[in-house]
């Protein structure tokens, strides 16, 4: 069984809860986003595997998951997108965020959201399980597609984009 930790606004920590409990009761919970870019500048983007529990087949950003209790977030993010794309980016906290977003299968994401951001260059060796296919992508086109098609895309993508391009500049990115 897999645990969230419960967090208040100001992110800390209240408890433990099983996690599709905390889904199905929306409930704030500690999470993280993982944001790579090549040295061109482009954003690694992942398509979920059609097999998630929720937005399977919707592409998003490198990696989103949640810290283990116990965990650091870094430690977390790092583990994370080992385990989904077989990479050991180095990235470092850019800021976080809360958001919150409702599916049609009743869960909901309200999650407190730190992300993290790096440059990778290199294999990527996705687990099926997690990610159907990748690409890189300019962040125009990113947002033209997200203007046209944005139900291509996961809900919290939609919002961690624009928050990605208020707090940073691509050339801070390889710093």
């Amino acid at each position: 069984m897999e645990y969230v930790i419960l967090v208040d606004e100001e992110d800390n920590e209240i408890g433990l809860m099983e996690k599709m409990e905390a889904h199905e009761k929306a409930l704030l919970h500690r999470a993280f986003s993982v944001f790579l870019f090549n040295t061109k500048g482009e954003m690694l983007l992942q398509r979920r595997a059609l097999t998630k529990y929720h937005s399977g087949g919707l592409w998003t950003n490198a990696c989103c998951s949640h810290p283990r209790p116990g965990e650091t977030n870094l430690e977390a993010a790092t583990r994370r997108t080992f385990e989904e794309l077989g990479i050991r980016p180095t990235i470092k906290h850019a800021f976080s965020f809360t958001y919150r977003a409702d599916f049609d299968n009743g869960l909901t994401e309200n999650e407190f959201d730190h992300v993290f951001v790096g440059t990778y260059e290199g294999a990527i060796d996705p687990n099926p399980e997690e990610v159907s296919e990748y690409c890189y992508k300019s962040i125009p086109d990113i947002r033209d597609q997200m203007q046209t098609d944005p139900h291509h895309f996961t809900e919290w993508f939609k919002i961690a984009f624009d928050e990605v391009q208020k707090h940073l500049r691509i050339d801070e990115l390889s710093n």
